[in-house]
Order: C-alpha cells, then structure tokens, then sequence
C-alpha cells in the first residue's frame, strides 16, 4: 500500500493559518449567502440535456474555492455521467463530500448527526443532503426511498458504501444494498475514486485520522502543505437486478485501482 504522509512537523504552518482562517471564515459568509439565496429558492433544479442549473455551478465553484483555501487543488479524470446517475465514492473524511461537489453537484447520504451540527447542518439540508441515522432499519428504508425519488426526479445521489469513515488508505467492504436505489430508479451506477496527492504520491492522511475530531481534522488541514485532490469518475458498473453484491465488489475493485500510485 502506498503511504505518503505530510511531514508530522512544517514550519510555514502558522504562516498558511495566517492568510487561510480569515478567508475561511469570509467563504463561509458567502456559502450562507449562497444557501440562503439561491439554493433554498432552487434546490430542485434538475440538469436538461445536459446542462447544468445555476444552483448547481455555483456550489461547484463554492465548493472548489472552499477546497483552494484548504491548499487542495481540484483534479477531474474521466468524465461524470449526466443526471440522474448514483455515484459511489471512497470515504476517508467531510472534505470528500466538497471534494466531489467540486466537480459534480448530487445529493449525498450522510449520517445523521451531521444535521445537528450548527450551521453546517442546515448548510448540509440545503444542499440536498439525505441524512441517515446508523443502526436503524427504519431509517435505512427511508433514506432508501428518498434515494429513489430524488434519482427518478432526474437529481442524481452519492453515497459511501463502506458506511463510514476509512483510516490509513483502507479500503472496507462496500455494502451491496445501497446500489438497490440505482435499480429501482432506475439509474446507472458510476464509481467514483477520491485520491489525495503530492508529487503523484498517494497521501492517505489527509482524511481523518483514527480518533480524529472533525474540528481536529479542520485545524489540521488548513495547516498543510498544498495537495491535488483528485476524483477519478471510472467506469459506470452494468446493472445486475439479482447480484448486487456483485455491483458492490466491482466497483470497490475500479476504485481500488485507481487509488493505487503509478509508478512510471
């Protein structure tokens, strides 16, 4: 496995909070703005032929910007499928869902406990997010028909199969019932490989690490060195009505792959 880390000590640290933190603070002003002013009013825009709605561009480039202050810079490989499409991505930490959203506007399964958390609860809402609350049969059949209602409104959904956060470049079994969404809309499926770089290198740590808060990981971040935040839109998986465990492990398998470092 491939484990580029950032150095455990920088000096320009301090520096990069210096200029970073008062620009985070003043984009998170303009994302209130944003949520408040257009997506609230427009949150059901769906693409037509193609094209993207407002709404949608501007939480990419919201998105992106967010990304730029934390010293990550956006990298696009392979093209996203037009809506409705169910993406299904790798997990290491909050940042994938900006990272993704930096290229491709969807609604994103997350656990509930984000919808408490002050203002980026709300922010999350608005934005489409379906909340699930893990361990809850009844709420994973509610997350599960609000997956198919939105995808068959022409809005396409992300989800994180593994069900939670990874550590160290793992990557965890893909639960298979999640992609019964993408048959009953029905959508196709395109997995989606989140890889952090320097220099080409994989750099696992930049999601969180274990025990890590999600105010730790923040503060962490904005303290780093510059990194490419890559994803990687692969090969869409072909429906398999009676074998989605199947779906589930083949794109676990693209995804693994191209999370993988190329050595020349």
């Amino acid at each position: 496995m491939d484990t580029a880390t950032t150095p455990t000590r920088d000096p320009l640290s301090a520096l990069r909070y210096l200029w970073r933190v008062p620009l985070l603070l003043l984009h998170i002003l303009l994302g209130i703005l944003l949520c408040a002013g257009i997506l609230s009013w427009n949150r059901h825009r769906v693409m037509v032929d193609g094209r993207e709605p407002f709404a949608h561009r501007m939480t990419r480039w919201w998105s992106s910007m967010l990304m730029r202050i934390f010293g990550l810079r956006s990298v696009r490989v392979g093209k996203p499928l037009p809506d409705p499409v169910l993406f299904v991505a790798n997990h290491t930490s909050w940042i994938d869902i900006e990272l993704l959203h930096s290229q491709r506007m969807a609604c994103f399964v997350a656990k509930a406990e984000i919808a408490r958390w002050p203002l980026v609860g709300w922010m999350a809402a608005t934005g489409g997010t379906i909340f699930h609350r893990r361990g809850s049969n009844h709420s994973l059949a509610v997350v599960m028909q609000t997956m198919v209602e939105r995808l068959r409104s022409g809005r396409s959904v992300a989800a994180f199969p593994e069900g939670g956060t990874g550590y160290n470049g793992v990557l965890k079994v893909f639960h298979a019932r999640i992609f019964q969404a993408a048959l009953d809309a029905p959508v196709p499926v395109q997995p989606v490989a989140l890889r952090f770089a320097r220099h080409g290198r994989r750099v696992v740590d930049a999601g969180f690490r274990e025990g890590e808060s999600f105010l730790a990981n923040v503060v962490r971040l904005l303290g780093q060195a510059p990194l490419d935040a890559e994803v990687h839109f692969l090969a869409p998986v072909p429906a398999m009505p009676d074998a989605r465990r199947r779906m589930a492990e083949l794109s676990r398998e693209r995804i693994g792959v191209a999370l993988e470092d190329r050595h020349a």
